[in-house]
C-alpha cells in the first residue's frame, strides 16, 4: 500500500507510535490491567486567533497567560482483568479523556498510568481513519495501529467486512461514508484485533438498531471470554445492563466508584435533583410574569411531594400536590379550576377539574386564595411532562371557551421510573396464577 506513508499526517503518526507502545501482552500472573496513580490532565486553552500577525506579536504579549482547563485532577483507580467498567458523569468531566489516556493518545500532565494487554479502541467517530483512503486501505492501516500483522489482517479481512456490512462500499474512500458506516467499520476492526482491553466511547449509539444489537452481542461474548471493557456512554440502559461497576466523575475527580446498582441509584438521584432545581428556577421565573388585567389571575403554581416541599421531579406512583394561588378582583359564585397534563411531545395525558371530573363546588371573594389538588398516585411512565392550569368564571357549557386565566403547558415536570419508559400511564394491576387440573 504505497499511498499510506505519503497520506498519513504527523499527528496521526504520533498516535500510531503511542498505540503500539501500549499494546503489551498480558502476563498470565497479572490481574490488574489498568492502574491510574494520582493522574491529572491539563489542557491549555488559547483563545487568540493564529493569524500570521498574531504569531509575530506573540513573543511580545508576555502578560497574556493562556487559560488552563483540568478535566482530571489527582484521580486513582484500578481495573482488574475481565471487568466491564462504565464511566459516567456530566459533559466535560473527563470521561473521554480517561479513555484517551489509557490508549496513550494523550499523556498525563502528572501521575502515572500503567496498562497491560493489547488495547482496542473505538473512541471517536472515524478516529484513526484517513478520509482519502478506501475502507479496504483503512482496515490495513487501523489493524496495524491496533497491533495486527499484515497476514493477520489478510486472514480476518473478509470477516471484518462482513461484520461491518460494507461489502459494496469497501473500496470507496471513507470520506464518503455515512456516520453509521464509520462506526460499523471502526467497531469491526477493533473487535477483530482481539484486544485484551476494549475502550468504547459513545459511538455505538450512532449505528442502527440491528447493528447495536449485534455489537452488544459481541461485547457480551467478550465478557464471557474474560476481556476487560471500559465504556463511556450516555445510554444508561446499556451501561447498567453491561457494566458490573461504574466510576462516577464529578468536577475532575472520582465522586463514587462502586457496583453498578449503587452508583446508578445515587447518580440518578443526583441528576433528578439537578433537573428538579433547574425546573424550579424556570417555573418560578414564569410565575413572576405579570398576571394580566382580567377579573381573576393565577399568581403561582407549585408542585410538591407529601412533605410539602416544592419540587418538579417525582418517582412514578408518588403522591403529589399542586398548589394554585390566585388573585380575584371580584367575587365568583361558581368558578371552575382545572389542571391538564401533556407529555413533552404534545400528547394529551389527563386532566381534572372542580366541575364534572372531581366535583368540588367553591365560592371565592375578591382577594387572594389558594387551591390544592391532591393526586394520590401520579402513575406516569418516565419522561418529561407539561402542566397546564386554568380558571373559568362559571360551569355553564362550554365554559372552556372563555377562560379567566389559562396557563397553557407553562410548568415543566419530570417523572422517573427505575425500569425505564415504556408508554404513558402505568397500569395498577395484580397477577394471579393457578394450576388447572388436567382432564382425563
Amino acid at each position: 500500500m504505497p499511498r499510506l506513508q505519503t497520506l498519513y499526517r504527523e499527528d496521526e503518526a504520533r498516535q500510531v507510535v503511542a498505540l503500539w507502545r501500549s499494546a503489551v501482552i498480558l502476563p498470565a500472573s497479572m490481574s490488574t490491567v489498568i492502574q491510574f496513580d494520582h493522574v491529572s490532565k491539563r489542557f491549555r486553552l488559547n483563545h487568540h486567533s493564529r493569524t500570521l500577525q498574531e504569531l509575530l506579536l506573540a513573543p511580545f504579549r508576555r502578560g497574556q497567560a493562556e487559560e488552563e482547563f483540568w478535566p482530571l485532577r489527582d484521580i486513582s483507580f484500578t481495573v482488574e482483568q475481565g471487568e466491564t467498567v462504565g464511566i459516567i458523569g456530566p459533559n466535560g468531566v473527563g470521561k473521554s479523556t480517561i479513555l484517551k489516556l489509557i490508549a496513550r493518545i494523550l499523556e498525563p500532565t502528572s501521575g502515572t498510568i500503567t496498562t497491560h494487554g493489547r488495547i482496542g479502541t473505538l473512541l471517536e467517530l472515524g478516529a484513526g481513519f484517513h478520509p482519502d483512503l478506501t475502507g479496504r486501505e483503512n482496515i490495513y492501516l487501523n489493524g496495524a495501529v491496533l497491533g495486527m500483522s499484515k497476514e493477520e489482517i489478510r486472514r480476518k479481512f473478509d470477516s471484518i467486512v462482513a461484520f461491518a456490512e460494507l461489502g459494496p462500499f469497501i473500496d470507496m474512500p471513507v470520506k464518503h461514508y455515512s456516520s453509521g458506516m464509520y462506526v460499523r467499520l471502526g467497531f469491526a476492526i477493533a473487535i477483530h484485533a482481539e484486544p485484551e482491553i476494549l475502550l468504547v466511547d459513545e459511538v455505538l449509539a450512532v449505528g442502527d438498531a440491528a447493528f447495536q444489537q449485534k455489537s452488544a452481542e459481541k461485547i457480551a461474548a467478550f465478557q464471557r471470554e474474560g476481556k476487560t471493557i471500559i465504556f463511556v456512554s450516555h445510554d444508561m440502559q446499556m451501561m447498567t445492563t453491561l457494566c458490573e461497576r461504574l466510576i462516577w466523575l464529578q468536577e475532575g475527580t472520582i465522586y463514587q466508584d462502586d457496583r453498578t446498582e449503587n452508583v446508578w441509584r445515587a447518580y440518578l438521584a443526583s441528576m433528578e435533583q439537578r433537573t428538579s432545581q433547574r425546573l424550579e428556577v424556570e417555573n418560578y421565573q414564569r410565575s413572576l410574569e405579570e398576571p394580566g388585567e382580567g377579573p381573576l389571575a393565577i399568581t403561582s403554581v407549585v408542585m410538591t411531594g407529601e412533605d410539602g416541599q416544592p419540587r418538579w421531579s417525582f418517582q412514578s406512583g408518588e403522591r403529589v400536590r399542586i398548589r394554585i394561588r390566585y388573585e380575584a378582583k371580584r367575587a365568583f359564585s361558581e368558578p371552575v379550576f382545572s389542571i391538564l397534563i401533556h407529555r413533552a411531545d404534545g400528547l394529551y395525558v389527563s386532566s381534572t377539574n372542580t366541575y364534572n371530573i372531581d366535583p368540588t363546588p367553591i365560592q371565592i371573594e375578591a382577594g387572594r386564595g389558594e387551591l390544592t389538588v391532591e393526586i394520590d398516585s401520579l402513575d406516569l411512565y418516565q419522561g418529561n411532562y407539561l402542566l397546564s392550569v386554568a380558571a373559568y368564571a362559571e360551569p355553564d357549557p362550554p365554559y372552556w371557551l372563555h377562560p379567566l386565566a389559562f396557563l397553557d403547558r407553562q410548568f415543566a415536570f419530570r417523572i422517573t421510573t427505575p425500569w425505564g419508559s415504556h408508554g404513558v400511564s402505568v397500569l395498577s394491576a395484580q397477577w394471579h396464577h393457578d394450576m388447572l387440573e388436567e382432564k382425563v
